[in-house]
């Protein structure tokens, strides 16, 4: 009698696996998109230099 409530477990899990993947399958990401921002920092086409200050 324990051997239909195995299998009955095993076909829950596996319809539950199947409707998971299926979801996940379906949906739409924009990762050809870029970023909303260019250039957020400011140009880099130079090293920025750091001087102490004298005295």
């Amino acid at each position: 009698m324990t051997e239909p409530s195995k299998e009955d477990t095993k076909k829950k899990f596996r319809e539950a696996l199947e409707k998971k993947n299926h979801k996940s399958a379906t949906t739409v990401e924009h990762k050809d998109g870029g970023p909303k921002v260019n250039n957020a920092h400011g140009p880099s086409d130079h090293q920025r230099m750091f001087r102490r200050k004298s005295i």
